[in-house]
């Protein structure tokens, strides 16, 4: 059995849900630790992973990998052992800024559609403690939602250079927004953004989920807005910016 057909059986089975038994909360980092770096490693080969990046060494490394889910979803994952939105390693100041490699990572998406996507249909997301399924850190990397993607260009111009509520719901959940006013994140992390803008997220960072979309604005000019939810389990809110992609990926047969 060739090492990606392993990959998928195992994930299959970890993330499937069975009976009685919950999937395991470990399989993206089983795979990344124990097949993609060694294989990586051993013959420069990241299988079952779609690349790896180790030039910094395993500890500040990441790995894009093929979600089961969706037709071109991707995953990006460091290769250290990092819990999630609520890890301090995430801020350290020598901490890899995985929103930059994950943003760059969109080029899959592009390669597994056959398609060129505008920034504005690429979303990134990464979910609250609560409202993920994995305790290994990642980032889902997706075409947005259609309807989000409608809802944010008709408000772009409500959206400012500091954190304040968005106007309307986006898939039945309020957000709040800030403007990234930088066309790439090689000088912004996202995470920093939240921490240093948002007092209150401080204390609870692991019930916050972010998610990120490409867009060009008014002006012209390339940026992004980010979106902060605060999950709230006791109304049905657990924090999963994930659903605002698009794991059917509609926007790219438009």
């Amino acid at each position: 059995m060739s090492p990606r057909l392993t990959w998928l059986c195992v994930l299959v089975v970890a993330l499937a849900p069975a009976a009685g038994f919950a999937a395991d909360p470990s399989a993206l980092w089983k795979i990344v630790h124990e097949q993609c770096v060694p294989h990586e490693e051993a013959a420069h080969d990241a299988s079952p992973c779609t690349s790896i990046d180790l030039s910094q060494g395993v500890e500040h490394g990441f790995a894009v990998l093929k979600d089961i889910r969706g037709v071109a979803q991707f995953l990006l994952i460091p290769t250290a052992r990092i819990g999630g939105i609520e890890d301090p390693a995430i801020l350290a100041p020598d901490a890899t800024n995985y929103w930059d490699a994950a943003w760059r990572a969109r080029d899959f998406l592009d390669g597994r559609l056959h398609a060129d996507l505008p920034r504005d249909d690429f979303a990134l997301a990464i979910n609250s403690a609560v409202g993920r399924t994995q305790n290994q850190f990642h980032i889902h990397i997706d075409c947005i939602r259609s309807d989000v993607r409608d809802v944010l260009r008709a408000n772009l111009d409500r959206v400012g250079d500091v954190w304040a509520p968005f106007p309307e719901p986006l898939a039945g959940h309020y957000y709040q927004a800030i403007r990234i006013n930088q066309e790439n994140l090689d000088r912004v992390n996202p995470f920093r953004v939240l921490w240093d803008g948002d007092e209150q997220a401080r204390d609870d960072m692991r019930m916050h989920t972010l998610v990120l979309v490409g867009e060009t604005f008014a002006d012209n000019t390339k940026g992004f807005v980010l979106l902060d939810d605060h999950a709230d389990p006791a109304v049905g809110d657990w924090g999963s910016g994930e659903m605002l992609e698009d794991h059917s990926c509609a926007v790219a047969r438009k």
